[in-house]
Order: structure tokens, then sequence, then C-alpha cells
């Protein structure tokens, strides 16, 4: 997938990002990896944050009512745009990637909580999300 170097390389220009990664979420690798990982390890943050992401999107409850998906949750793309995941010393936001082939990667980004700003953040992410798929 081209433009994941620089995607990543826009993510960390976030106020507050500490680390980011594109991940596949069917196999928990990591497509690319930049900045401080939460436990030291890209990897495993990779493999750790694919099971929340799966979690999310798999969740029939998610895809009731979602226009990408039909009431029992068969649709292309995961119904869920977006998982925060807010913890004492930051957030987490898994941004969903939709591509045209099977919509299984995501954005991972670590945000600091004092220093970051959650909603730009949010909506960074999204327009990051869109150019991944275009470039």
């Amino acid at each position: 997938m081209p433009g994941i170097d620089e995607c990543l390389l826009d993510v960390m220009r976030l106020p507050g990002a500490r680390g980011a990664a594109v991940v596949d979420w069917t196999s928990g690798l990591a497509l690319g990896t930049i900045g401080d990982s939460p436990n030291g390890d890209h990897e495993a943050t990779a493999a750790e944050t694919a099971e929340v992401a799966r979690m999310a999107a798999e969740q029939p409850a998610f895809a009731l009512g979602s226009p990408e998906a039909p009431a029992g949750g068969t649709g292309t793309a995961p119904p869920v745009e977006d998982v925060i995941v807010t913890t004492r010393a930051g957030y987490h936001i898994l941004r969903f990637v939709e591509t045209a082939f099977d919509s299984s990667v995501f954005l991972h980004l670590w945000l600091d909580r004092a220093e970051g700003n959650l909603a730009l953040a949010r909506i960074r992410l999204g327009e990051m999300a869109e150019r991944l798929v275009l470039a």
C-alpha cells in the first residue's frame, strides 16, 4: 500500500503524538510504525491493538443501522469508523481505513493526554486515512 511512510510522518506532526502504526487487523501485523510504542515493542502493540479493532469491527451490535452494512453485518467495510481508548496518560485512536479490497487496515495513534487534542487528532486521522487509500 503506497503512502504508509508519508502518512505516518504526517500523523507524528499532530500535537502530542507519541507513536503511530498502520496495522492489518486480521493478521495483527504492523505494516509500518513510527515513534514510540506504549510497551516498547511495536509488533506486540500491533497485535494487541488488532485484537481491539477486530472485536469492535466484528460485533453485530455496531453494524446495526450502519449504511455500509446490512442488518446482518456482512458489508465489506467495518461498520466502525474509529475506536478511542482513554488511559490516564493518553489516548489510543484506531482509525479504520476503507480500501477497495478487504478493509482490514487501521491507523493506530498513541496520543499524550496532556499535550494532545483528541478532537483534532480524530479529524486529522480521518483525513489521513482517506489520503492513504488514494495514495
